[in-house]
This record gives C-alpha cells, sequence and structure tokens, in this order.
C-alpha cells in the first residue's frame, strides 16, 4: 500500500512537515540518512532555545517529535524517484517505495532530485550551488513531487527551513483533502 506522503530528508524541514503530514490523518514516512549539514551546527538564534541547541541535539528532537505524531521513520537513502502512473516510485538501498506525493527536503544537495530529471536552478544562498525549483506552493516541475528548505531555495537557518517544512506540508494536505488544512488546538478554559 503506498504512503499519502514520502519525505526525503530528516533535518528540520522534514521533520516539521512530518509532524504536520502525520498529525493530518496522512500516512508519512520520512527517509533520512542523516547526513544533513545541521549535525554539524551550533544554533544560537533558534526560537524556543534561548541558550542555543546543537544541530544533533535539534535533529533529534524533530525525529521525536514527528514519530510521537505518527510519521514513521526509515535510515536508508533513497537514489532515485520516478513517477508510474499516478504513484511516486522511491529507490531506496536497492527496494522500492511509492507514495502518492514525495516532499524533498534535502537540504545543500539536491543532486539526487536533478538525476531524476526534477529542474533545479542556481542557488541565492552563500555555499548552496543549486536549489530544486518550484512554485509557489513548493510543487517542483515533476507531477506528484514538491520542495521545501534549503533545497528549495530558501535561506539555510533552521527556523526558516522548519517554517518552509511546515508551509509545504499544509499545502500538500491541503490538496490531498480539497480544503486549506489548519491544525490549531485551545487551550481549556481555566476552571
Amino acid at each position: 500500500m503506498p504512503y499519502d506522503l514520502l519525505i526525503v530528508g530528516g533535518g528540520p524541514a522534514g521533520a516539521s512537515a512530518a509532524i504536520f503530514a502525520a498529525r493530518a490523518g496522512l500516512s508519512t514516512a520520512v527517509i533520512d540518512e542523516d547526513k544533513g549539514m545541521t549535525r554539524r551546527a551550533m544554533l544560537w538564534n533558534h526560537l524556543g532555545f534561548p541558550d542555543g541547541i546543537t544541530g544533533p541535539e535539534l535533529v533529534d528532537l524533530g525525529r521525536q517529535h514527528a514519530e510521537r505524531s505518527g510519521a514513521s521513520w526509515i535510515d536508508a537513502k533513497v537514489a532515485s524517484l520516478a513517477v508510474r502512473d499516478d504513484l511516486v516510485v522511491a529507490e531506496v538501498d536497492g527496494s522500492q517505495l511509492e507514495a502518492h506525493d514525495v516532499l524533498l527536503t534535502l537540504g545543500a544537495n539536491p543532486s539526487m532530485a536533478a538525476d531524476s530529471g526534477i529542474a533545479t536552478e542556481d542557488g541565492t544562498e552563500a555555499h548552496i550551488n543549486r536549489t530544486i525549483t518550484v512554485d509557489g506552493d513548493g510543487r517542483t516541475n515533476v507531477p506528484h513531487v514538491w520542495a521545501a528548505g534549503t533545497a528549495a531555495g530558501v535561506s539555510v537557518h533552521t527556523i526558516v527551513t522548519a517554517g518552509d517544512g511546515a508551509r509545504v506540508a499544509v499545502n500538500i494536505i491541503s490538496a490531498r483533502k480539497g480544503a486549506r488544512w489548519a491544525d490549531h488546538d485551545v487551550l481549556p478554559k481555566p476552571t
């Protein structure tokens, strides 16, 4: 049975997207080879951590949050993507996974996307040579393939990439459900 959403990359953008998608009831899996640049970062400007947080701590907390929200996490590498009928097929360590939609949160290296026929363009951030070409909602030129975060051209700052992952996830959820999605809870009234 295909996933509703496969997310390739488990950094801040991917984990944030997984939290939103899983909470919305989409069968969601993150495929991550744990080589992202956030693993090498010390973060002093991430909201909610006034004393700073290491990149590895942030990535691990993102994974925990995504899994508690219902997302699956697969420690593996995606070699390629292809659209077959109305599904996206991901080659993952010699096997195939299918999904209705795929979200690429590949960080600074979109080469797998380019090798799979997904359009890329020159990057605008320092040290980011190429990014995936997306429309305003995060769609790529390949049907059912989306991109977010640094891979899609936003700032490398983790708070920005996490927000972009959530933004594109909300767009995917809204497209799948046929109505704009919102995920807000309200505190109970004091007694």
